[in-house]
């Protein structure tokens, strides 16, 4: 066994020159002195692999990005057998707490030693690890790893714990390269690897004071967090780009917070950190330049962070301060309705927006353009909220739009509609050109500077807020889609990597070995670390406070901890608008809480998945219902069926089964839905279509989950279509049978979105739902130009058949896309999209007519809400919902409507038209609702209610809303109401509809 360095010799090393080495023990002695040599960018290890599933350098989903290989290789250089340079870029410990260290070693371990290297040089030799300025020994905690560890990772509970002795200087040996290794009883190094250093850095550093760069009346502040670095220097630059920096500010070590103050006239001028850190990927000290990761102001691309004060009156728009005083009326989250909709999609094809705004944030401000007349009258229709994908600082797109690449769209519309061409054209520009989703992040503090006029200096902020202001004032409140749960680049090479540069190996989450996780995509951050989950609550506060939106949608959510959801959640509503300028209890928060990875099953600790998220008030979007409406999955195959596109009463050529089979998957599909339409309640009771009294949450999904799982409606984003996945539009294309006409096409596509328009909960549309949008069948439209993504606000096109959808997500599908492009009678004219969108006004008329679409509470929806078409003897494809407000002999429900006391609404997705009876409607004073009467739609006008029988006619793929007119009495006339008799006052209710008019009042 080797030789152990004692702790009181290590500071007798000889000293190297230049460079000081801090002390690493508790001493009085003076500190080692090392050399800090100019080292090289290049990775020393040469070993890697190719990873499906991340995104290249500009942004492209799922693409095969080359990352270096963390698993371990024989070294021929070296006689033991497993163990090789390699070993070093593993990371297998983790040190979770300034005292211990945790390890996966085996039983037949004698000792454990930590070595660490100022400047990096640890090397694995035949004599074993070699280059250390100090080697301590480590002992074997026998208690194990405390609870508080094991909750914090509880993916390593099964790990041995090695105390370090509390004389080591922890704060100056954390910025050294560091390793760990194992020895037998014979004295031979057994097993070596790297150190993770999260749980340690929260232990020492976690810090809740001022980052970034802060405002006083006289100076600047820069502040940044980085305990793991040697070095940093501020260099301060009078342009966006080139030249070199007028002043080069060394930053004091704070405890781990790096700080410099500077005067008030650094305002408008740029800066970039300068770093010296030790980095895991490459075995090196390296130094490079790096932007704040609390940037507020950005120069193209990223590239320097912009010295700006938010709070200059410059940067406001005229009436600013007080627009939390002039937000649209928001009485409950229950009233939310949600519209999604991408910045550029919105206004880059539309001619009556100005040339220059096109494509951006000012395109918002344009009060009589298309674009947004048609958000006018969807808000004048009721809905509340507008959803905008992402508008950070990603990338994918180059701010500087003169680099950008077009296409001859007047020649691709001479092609045919089922040519390869067009997404040829396209696939050879994507990374060049001005489009993309956006969920690239690389700074989410900061506009995304291709929106804006001018992407250096500040004009972005101000294009920002008066797009928020703009929509605010035609009665919209605006969500905005944050992604924190990834970041585009990692490592110290990429120029757009930040987080991974400021502090290696804290801010992602790796696994076990090391290596980065990339279950989102690529670079996933770990929010269960302290400072992670800070950044994400003072970036969400950022956003709330100087932008003043109005709700946020979490991008992945489920690889978020559910307490950083729950502490964001709780920040958020503390912002009131007499001291933030925002009124934090009407922001809303909902996000995609889907569970899979390595956080699945709280892997990871509690996840913010759907099942977990749940109680707390914050909504997950409700896959059950989409999947029951459509069929398959989005991870199916595209033939499969739902309630809507034909399964089992209009077959397509897809295999489904057998027709018992099939009848089953219909009848639990309708199960699902009305569940959904419950608002997805974890304890909503309805009968099932075996018959059976059962919770939402005991009816399951085909693998095992529960369909209902919310406490309360607002948890519940009920939704048939989103940015992902083919349109609405499209997937119906897909799923209905080939033969039907672009009619009947169009109607699934209204029932479709009635079921989601109509449900309790919060409603959520895709932009285009309502105008039957198609991208020409292209599931994932991410990165495919403005010509698959065009949206046409005069009306004239839907944008179907446009050519074959780009080849890296489609292909597979190309043979059942080819014949229906080509085929004509799919595309809809301009006659059916004008009638989408009136009936798609009609539903939100509708929903806004009653409270009693929008119940607050779980216990309002299951004292009010009914399904009439249950059990055994179900008529398929049909759902009828009952809705009721106060009527005598419901003791306890207060009356929320002061016009209807009866609601009734039918679904019919069948193919044609049906005639339902329900009993249990019989005798009542049913109606057409007022809107319907008045449709466009001459079909819907045609369903009919009879009162002795309670039967309903309804027309075929139909969505049908009965009312029954609230009797209202004067106070004084109570005794008339008595004097009626308990079994006529029922009656009288189903029968009659009036109002007894008292000259004194209207009450």
């Amino acid at each position: 066994m080797p030789p152990l360095v004692c702790l009181s010799s290590l500071i007798s090393l000889p000293p190297l020159r230049q460079t000081p080495f801090p002390r690493l023990l508790s001493t009085s002695r003076q500190p080692i002195r090392f050399e800090n040599p100019n080292l090289s960018y290049r990775p020393s290890l040469p070993v890697l692999f190719s990873f499906p599933g991340a995104r290249s350098s500009w942004g492209q989903r799922n693409c095969r990005r080359t990352i270096p290989c963390c698993s371990s290789m024989p070294d021929s250089s070296t006689d033991q057998r497993v163990l090789s340079q390699a070993c070093l870029s593993n990371e297998k410990a983790f040190w979770v707490l300034r005292s211990l260290i945790a390890w996966n070693t085996s039983s037949d371990v004698a000792s454990v030693c930590l070595y660490a290297s100022w400047d990096a040089k640890l090397r694995l030799t035949d004599r074993g690890l070699e280059g250390e300025d100090f080697k301590i020994q480590l002992e074997w905690e026998r208690c194990g790893l405390p609870s508080k560890v094991l909750e914090k990772f509880p993916h390593i509970r099964d790990y041995k714990a090695y105390t370090v002795p509390a004389s080591v200087d922890f704060r100056k040996i954390l910025k050294c390269q560091l390793a760990i290794a194992s020895f037998g009883d014979d004295g031979k190094c057994s097993d070596v690897t790297g150190i993770q250093l999260p749980g340690v850095l929260d232990d020492l550093f976690a810090y809740d004071g001022p980052l970034g760069a802060i405002f006083g009346k006289r100076s600047i502040t820069l502040n940044l967090w980085a305990p793991t670095a040697q070095v940093v220097h501020a260099l301060l630059y009078k342009c966006p780009s080139a030249g070199d920096p007028f002043e080069c500010i060394h930053l004091k070590d704070q405890d781990g917070v790096w700080c410099a103050v500077g005067p008030r006239s650094w305002e408008g001028c740029y800066y970039v950190y300068q770093i010296s850190v030790y980095h895991q990927s490459t075995l090196r000290v390296e130094t490079y330049t790096v932007s704040d990761p609390y940037a507020r102001g950005i120069s193209s691309n990223g590239r320097r962070t912009l010295l700006v004060d938010l709070n200059s009156e410059d940067l406001k728009p005229s009436g600013w301060d007080d627009l939390a005083y002039e937000k649209p009326d928001l009485p409950s989250f229950s009233d939310i309705s949600i519209y999604e909709l991408h910045i550029r999609d919105f206004s880059e094809n539309d001619q009556s927006v100005d040339p220059d705004f096109r494509g951006g944030y000012l395109a918002f401000t344009c009060q009589d353009s298309l674009g947004i007349n048609h958000l006018k009258k969807l808000s004048n229709a009721g809905l509340t909220h507008l959803h905008l994908l992402p508008c950070f600082q990603f990338a994918g797109v180059d701010d500087d739009k003169s680099q950008w690449k077009h296409t001859d769209d007047v020649m691709m519309s001479k092609l045919p509609a089922d040519s390869e061409k067009q997404q040829a054209i396209i696939t050879s520009i994507q990374d060049e050109d001005g489009y993309n989703w956006g969920y690239n992040p690389v700074l989410w503090g900061v506009p995304k500077g291709s929106y804006a006029s001018n992407p250096n200096g500040p004009c972005r902020i101000l294009e920002f807020r008066k797009m928020i202001q703009a929509l605010n004032h035609i009665g919209l409140r605006v969500v905005l889609d944050v992604v924190y749960n990834h970041v585009h680049a990692s490592g110290p090479l990429d120029e757009i990597s930040i987080l991974d540069k400021v502090v290696p190996g804290y801010y992602l989450r790796r696994n076990i070995e090391g290596c980065i996780e990339h279950s989102t995509c690529m670079n996933n951050t770990a929010s269960e670390h302290f400072m992670v989950e800070r950044l994400i609550i003072d970036d969400l506060l950022n956003w709330a406070t100087a932008y003043k939106v109005d709700g946020f949608r979490f991008d992945l959510m489920g690889h978020l901890m559910k307490g950083t959801m729950l502490r964001a959640k709780a920040a958020i509503e503390s912002l009131t608008k007499d001291v933030d300028g925002v009124e934090g209890s009407k922001i809303y928060l909902y996000g995609e809480g889907w569970d899979f990875g390595e956080v699945a099953k709280n892997k990871r600790g509690i996840n913010a998945s759907q099942l977990n998220i749940t109680g707390h008030g914050i909504g997950s979007f409700n896959d059950r219902l989409r999947d029951a409406i459509l069929g398959g999955s989005p991870f199916g195959h595209p033939l499969q069926q739902g309630f809507v596109t034909g399964l089992l009463l209009q077959p397509n050529e897809y295999d489904h089964g057998d027709r018992h089979n099939v009848d089953g998957m219909l009848s639990t599909s309708a199960d699902h839905i009305q569940v959904g339409l419950a608002a997805n309640l974890r304890n909503f009771v309805l009968t099932s279509h075996k018959g059976d009294v059962m919770k939402g949450c005991e009816i399951l999904t085909h693998d095992g989950m529960p369909v209902g799982y919310a406490l309360s409606p607002t948890e519940t984003v009920n939704y048939v279509s989103a940015h992902d996945n083919e349109t609405l539009f499209d997937i119906i294309c897909l799923k209905a049978p080939v033969g039907i006409s672009v009619d009947d096409r169009c109607r699934i596509n209204h029932v479709a979105t009635s079921i989601v328009a109509l449900s309790q909960g919060i409603p959520f549309f895709h932009c285009g739902d309502d105008m039957l949008r198609s991208k020409s069948l292209d599931r994932d439209s991410y990165n495919s130009g403005d010509w698959f993504n065009r949206l046409d606000f005069s009306y004239q096109s839907n944008n179907w058949g446009v050519g074959l959808p780009p080849r890296e997500k489609n292909e597979n599908n190309w043979p059942l896309i080819r014949p229906c492009l080509a085929d004509s009678s799919f595309k809809p004219q301009k006659h059916h999209i004008l009638a989408a969108v009136e009936n798609f006004i009609e539903l939100l008329q509708i929903r806004y007519s009653s409270q009693l679409f929008r119940l607050q509470t779980a216990n309002d929806i299951q004292e009010r809400v009914r399904f009439l078409n249950t059990g055994t003897s179900w008529v398929q494809g049909v759902i009828v919902m009952s809705i009721e407000d106060c009527y005598e002999g419901k003791p306890g429900i207060v009356q929320l409507d002061l016009n209807y006391s009866y609601i009734v609404i039918i679904f019919n997705a069948c193919p044609t038209e049906v005639s339902i009876p329900v009993p249990a409607l019989k005798r009542r004073a049913l109606q057409l609702h007022p809107v319907l009467l008045d449709s466009a739609d001459s079909l819907v006008k045609r369903s009919s209610y009879e009162s002795s029988s309670g039967c309903f006619i309804i027309p075929h793929r139909t969505t049908a809303v009965f009312v029954e007119q609230m009797l209202k009495l004067h106070k004084t006339d109570e005794s008339l109401w008595w004097w009626i008799g308990k079994d006529s006052r029922s009656a009288c209710l189903k029968f009659i509809s009036f109002e007894i008019v008292n000259s004194h009042s209207t009450d």
